[in-house]
């Protein structure tokens, strides 16, 4: 890659920083398993002047979903399950979902389930399930009324509890809808490991990758590492929805929040989830990253099998689900695997790449994306709310403009 062409990322990433957009990002690209950019500009902490760093710590929000996706794939290739068992099967109370239809007058009915949610349909947002800040179904407003996400001293088993007391938003397999699919994941890997989510994690993915400094809290003497919360207001705050979001972003709010209640560093007995949660760095994510790149192993430790990396990083979304959509712009070009997007048609997703280029975001505005053809990765870290400015789409340009191979 032409070094003086990366040179072009700082000042593109200093802009948003000077518009005062975002208070400070983190880039990194790799390739070829080498570090080729890696650098920060703005300020963790505006009010203290405290610029952001290479180890600075950032909450990843639904970039924890991939990790959580790894994490179960490693009991699948142990034969603990099939992806198309029944979620009933480990979790009863499933098969006693109902799905909340509306009927020709408009007005909402529950119906019985066609199908069954599958493991494979919470990993791929099929399951039927939904989030409380989305509102484009009924059971939205269900879940705001129990608090699903917002309630951090509810323990994970908790969580999912609250969730099969809720019927569905559709029919599993009907349509893809962004989801806490993740979240029920997570709680598998409880029921069929027999542990608590966080000590799996750092036994079966952390520990073995050397992701020193990613979990679902941070030790007290890092917590100055721990990079402030900017943007629009909290997403997992009770009653929060995107037409509010949107609402905020197009009245120009922009500040300081306080996520601590929804997204604890301190450690504690019930927070671990699967669709957010966890804290981690550049350097940890790229390790992880890098692991995926190179078909499952880093550094001479094995954490997946080559085939189960393919298996994970294939489109399950038929034509009729297809483009899947969180907020628009729709995702045009990408379908769905197990946890990640998955690029498909390069021309129709407007931006450089390759086919088969997997990836994912988190809302404060992390993103990452691998692509194994140019062996490259790709890691950019903010901490800013549900921005809907694109400097990931931005950097994803200036990293292939930089390719001369």
């Amino acid at each position: 890659m032409s070094s003086k062409r990366l040179e072009r990322i700082r000042s593109v990433m200093q802009g948003y920083v000077d518009q005062k957009k975002i208070a400070g990002l983190s880039t990194m690209i790799a390739r070829k398993g080498k570090v080729v950019h890696f650098e920060q500009v703005g300020q963790m902490d505006k009010e203290s002047n405290k610029s952001m760093s290479d180890d600075t710590i950032f909450r990843i929000y639904s970039m924890t979903k991939p990790i959580i996706c790894a994490a179960l794939m490693t009991l699948y290739e142990q034969g603990r399950f099939h992806l198309t068992d029944p979620v009933a099967k480990f979790i009863p109370a499933f098969d006693d979902l109902k799905v909340l239809e509306c009927d020709e007058t408009g007005e909402p009915k529950e119906v019985d389930l066609a199908r069954p949610p599958t493991v494979r349909s919470l990993l791929t947002h099929t399951s039927g399930l939904s989030y409380d800040f989305l509102e484009d179904f009924p059971v939205g407003e269900l879940y705001r009324q129990a608090r699903i996400i917002n309630n951090a001293d509810r323990t994970l088993e908790e969580l999912v509890h609250g969730l099969t007391r809720l019927p569905l938003a559709f029919q599993p397999d009907s349509r893809w809808h962004y989801s806490l699919g993740l979240d029920v994941a997570a709680r598998l890997i409880e029921i069929i490991s027999g542990q608590a989510l966080d000590q799996f994690l750092k036994e079966n993915i952390f520990d073995p990758l050397g992701m020193v400094d990613t979990g679902f809290s941070v030790a007290p003497e890092e917590q100055y590492r721990i990079a402030m919360m900017y943007g629009l207001p909290d997403l997992c705050s009770p009653n929060m929805s995107m037409s509010k979001l949107l609402e905020a972003w197009s009245n120009g709010f922009n500040e300081r929040i306080d996520v601590s209640a929804t997204y604890p560093a301190s450690k504690s007995v019930a927070f671990a989830r699967g669709g957010h949660g966890l804290f981690s760095t550049t350097w940890d994510y790229l390790r992880f990253a890098q692991m995926l790149l190179n078909q499952g192993e880093l550094a001479g430790v094995r954490i997946l099998g080559r085939k189960t990396v393919n298996l994970m990083h294939t489109n399950y979304l038929q034509d009729d689900l297809l483009p899947y959509v969180i907020a628009d712009p729709p995702a045009y070009g990408y379908g769905f695997g197990l946890g990640s997007r998955v690029l498909m048609n390069v021309a129709e997703s407007e931006k450089p790449g390759s086919v088969g280029e997997f990836g994912w975001a988190g809302a404060a505005k992390t993103y990452y994306w691998v692509d194994p053809q140019e062996e490259i990765i790709g890691i950019l870290m903010s901490q800013s709310m549900m921005q809907f400015e694109k400097p990931e789409v931005d950097f994803q340009v200036l990293t292939y403009q930089a390719l001369i191979d």
